[in-house]
């Protein structure tokens, strides 16, 4: 199911992306860079929004059923009721994406989230 829903979220997010321009930003390398996702955000080719505003946003999403998966990883969650789920429980996750169930919204963080990231946008930032 993680590569699912990463190909959801890259065609939910990163859609408006040429595949070389997905090239030049490393969104799927094994090289240099490892290729990941948020590159979309850290290359500033999506809009969104950084660091403790992206926090907030976060918080303040209704959330109901949402998907919780990683990068690196096939491991993925479907949270029922995502009402309660806040920043604090993703203190220890690197390279999670959450994202609610339409792929309206989503929320990032990264493996470091001190230089980059987290980050936070809808689809049709």
């Amino acid at each position: 199911m993680g590569p699912y829903l990463r190909k959801k979220w890259e065609e939910a997010f990163v859609s408006h992306l040429s595949d070389e321009e997905k090239e030049t930003i490393f969104l799927h390398s094994d090289r240099y860079f490892c290729g990941f996702l948020w590159h979309v955000f850290s290359n500033k080719r999506k809009s969104c929004v950084v660091s403790e505003k992206a926090k907030e946003s976060f918080q303040k999403q209704p959330k109901k059923e949402c998907f919780v998966f990683y990068q690196l990883t096939d491991d993925v969650l479907l949270l029922k009721n995502a009402s309660e789920l806040r920043v604090d429980d993703l203190r220890d996750e690197e390279d999670v994406y959450i994202v609610d169930k339409e792929f309206t919204w989503t929320y990032v963080q990264t493996h470091d989230s001190e230089e980059f990231g987290p980050y936070f946008t809808h689809k049709s930032s």
